[in-house]
């Protein structure tokens, strides 16, 4: 299959506004579980999930926490400008971000740009019992030194370099988002977001900041879940991937090679490489993002063997490196993930490394032979959308039979919606 000639129009459903699930059921793990396995469909309640998973598994999720991503300024004019913080920019670490004081420096999304066209954006508030004044400056053309105009170019024409300072250096920028910040739930849902959501569009095991989308396959565990998984005898890991707002973009081409895909980074420890060997490099997955970390990794350790002295950076997957590299000949085929899964602990190793820090731009697509992946826990997704053709490649084409099933027996759709347990 010629994978970047897919026509986006093949993967279309009927999707009425009213089966997408405006909020979440009120307990979490009473969301409906739909069931494919080996082509048979039926249902079931996301609480009997373990039930279903082999014992001796292992399931890998994405921990990654939603920022309060969206600020919004309103000019002496009454403009309202919204400034949604993408990726950071200087820092460029997550971590080290949240922890500055004074000025950071982000790539943003502008809204009701046409209303901002010079001068800085100001914000007054409180904080700790102390006023501050929190400025939004962009940098636009020459003040754009080369560095930050390849960042701003990575964004596809969509992100602005922003500098903010305020002037208390004890309050970090993480204070200051917790403090006028708003929680970006998804724009399908066509609401406001409320005071619930900030509890309900998180994982319950979330605890990275960094993302600005949820990785809502995770939103229908709890506690009681997490501790039946376990008692299945079950082990679990962590990844991080920080998802962007790029999750939501549409495919607006019409075959899917003009189509770019967005980059999003990933951290994965080196306990959770070794737990991959130690499983075979099966894995039991947790939504797409989680999917999108792991499989990643088998490009990026076979890229390491060939080019042992590669940075973190050279480890970035492309959109379509998977397909090039299969095409070429089909050395990467010969390569075990086991292989390429220790080639990067070797790499962390040589580097005195404890986690691995990179980027994936990967798109999966049929066409797309999964390397890691055998199981996965995932929502259904909107249509006409990358998601949607990561769950086509996952199961050999057969996408409709799951969604023809969830719209006929009432399943909810997208973000809030309800769940499904796929095994080719």
């Amino acid at each position: 299959m010629d994978t970047k000639h897919i026509k986006i129009t093949d993967y279309n459903y009927p999707l009425p506004d009213e089966r997408i699930a405006k909020f979440p059921l009120a307990q979490r793990d009473h969301s409906k579980l739909l069931l494919y396995r080996h082509g048979e469909v039926g249902e079931d309640v996301f609480y009997h999930l373990p039930e279903y998973l082999p014992k001796g598994g292992l399931m890998v999720y994405n921990n990654t926490k939603v920022i309060q991503a969206r600020l919004h300024f309103r000019k002496e004019t009454g403009a309202l400008i919204e400034v949604f913080l993408m990726e950071p920019a200087d820092p460029t670490d997550y971590e080290l971000m949240f922890q500055t004081t004074g000025h950071c420096s982000w790539l943003c999304m502008i809204g009701n740009l046409k209303k901002w066209k010079e001068g800085s954006l100001k914000r007054d508030f409180e904080i700790k019992g102390h006023q501050l004044t929190l400025s939004a400056t962009m940098r636009r053309g020459d003040a754009l030194g080369s560095e930050a105009a390849s960042m701003v170019a990575k964004g596809g024409g969509t992100n602005y370099w922003v500098d903010f300072d305020w002037d208390n250096t004890q309050v970090s920028f993480a204070e200051i988002l917790e403090t006028v910040g708003e929680l970006p739930i998804p724009p399908y849902l066509n609401r406001a977001t409320e005071e619930s959501d900030k509890t309900t569009y998180q994982t319950v095991y979330s605890k990275i900041k960094g993302s600005v989308a949820a990785p809502t396959a995770g939103l229908h565990f709890t506690d009681a879940v997490l501790q039946d998984i376990d008692r299945h005898g079950i082990e679990r890991e962590e990844v991080t991937l920080h998802v962007g707002a790029g999750t939501f973009k549409p495919v607006k081409s019409l075959e899917i090679e003009g189509h770019r895909m967005h980059t999003e980074y990933i951290v994965v420890h080196r306990h959770t490489l070794e737990k991959l060997l130690q499983h075979h490099c099966e894995v039991i997955a947790v939504g797409t993002t989680s999917v999108r970390t792991i499989e990643s990794l088998y490009y990026m350790g076979v890229y390491l063997l060939s080019h042992p002295e590669a940075t973190e950076d050279d480890l970035h997957v492309n959109q379509w490196d998977p397909y090039e590299l299969s095409a070429d000949g089909g050395l990467v085929n010969a390569i075990q993930p086991s292989q390429a899964i220790q080639a990067i602990i070797d790499y962390l190793d040589r580097n005195g490394l404890e986690a691995l820090h990179t980027s994936t731009q990967i798109i999966i697509a049929p066409g797309y032979q999964y390397k890691i992946v055998k199981m996965l826990i995932t929502n259904f997704h909107q249509p006409q959308s990358t998601l949607l053709l990561l769950v086509s490649a996952f199961l050999h084409g057969d996408w409709k039979k799951v969604y023809d099933y969830a719209l006929a027996h009432d399943f909810r759709f997208l973000s809030y919606g309800d769940s499904s347990l796929l095994i080719p």
